[in-house]
């Protein structure tokens, strides 16, 4: 484990409400020990009951937020959420071809939790092309997992495993495989390797509606929490275990009326005294 706190940089859309996007991934890179710093791609107005509208700055202006980032700060690990059409991914692509980061993990976001689209369907296979070319690691949900192999979305964790068996040999990526989608009584994950291995991390389902933001805030702090552990597998352990306890104390939150956020410094309202 290093003792070193990692720059952590998101690349991502935004909610104005706190729980998803750009504010989840600070939150979620700050309460696993990193630095964050982030890039918007998308301006989103969306609350914890739906997406209203979404507008994309100018590229030129994408372009300036990643040169200022990288011209002045070592980026340690790099976490990429919404880019929403293909204009964008090939942007950002373009720009990290030239300024490699060793960490890269792609949450390929594609449908919100209230299933507003977040990426235009042109925009998918250039997705798709992205994470061969960059991703280190990409953590889809099951649906975006179907769209990322082609296949109907899996009925069981075995069946989702097997499908980002498939996805990780044939892009040469890192998959973690979430049943967070799937039913029963386990919302374990799985980080299944390129060379076919697969290490499962065990969590019991949550009975909350208040998941908003749970894919934005795995990725984050998984991102984080692998320039900090020993090996990608205990980050993914971490940040599933601190997701998952965030979840549960999601309810203590009063956000919104629809899918409230998780309660991503839970532990540190403890520490304040407020739980």
């Amino acid at each position: 484990m290093t003792t070193k706190t990692p720059n952590v940089l998101s690349i991502a859309g935004t909610d104005p409400t706190g729980g998803a996007g750009i504010q989840a991934d600070l939150k979620s890179i700050a309460a696993a020990g990193g630095y964050g710093m982030c890039v918007v791609t998308s301006l989103v107005a969306q609350n914890t009951q739906g997406v209203r509208e979404i507008h994309t700055p100018p590229q030129e202006f994408l372009r300036a937020q990643l040169a200022a980032v990288f011209d002045d700060v070592a980026v340690d690990a790099l976490k990429i959420g919404m880019l929403g059409d293909a204009t964008t991914t090939h942007t950002v692509s373009s720009f990290l071809k030239d300024n490699r980061v060793d960490i890269v993990v792609v949450d390929p976001v594609m449908v919100a939790t209230s299933g507003d689209r977040l990426l235009t369907a042109d925009a998918e296979e250039a997705l798709r092309q992205f994470v061969r070319d960059h991703a280190t690691f990409v953590t889809p949900n099951i649906p975006e997992l179907a769209v990322l192999t082609g296949k109907e979305p899996a009925q069981t964790f075995k069946e989702a495993i097997e499908h980002g068996l498939g996805f990780a040999a044939d892009a040469n990526v890192t998959v973690v495989v979430k049943g967070g989608h799937l039913t029963g009584d386990m919302a374990s994950n799985a980080l299944v390797t390129p060379d076919g291995n697969v290490t499962v991390t065990e969590l019991t389902r949550v009975n909350t509606k208040n998941t908003h933001g749970t894919g934005c805030s795995l990725s984050s702090a998984f991102a984080t929490r692998v320039a900090i552990d020993p090996t990608p597998a205990e980050a993914l352990a971490w940040a599933s275990d601190w997701l998952h306890e965030a979840i549960a104390h999601a309810d203590e939150l009063n956000v919104g009326q629809g899918h409230g956020p998780v309660n991503h410094f839970h532990q540190l309202r403890r520490l304040a005294g407020l739980l």
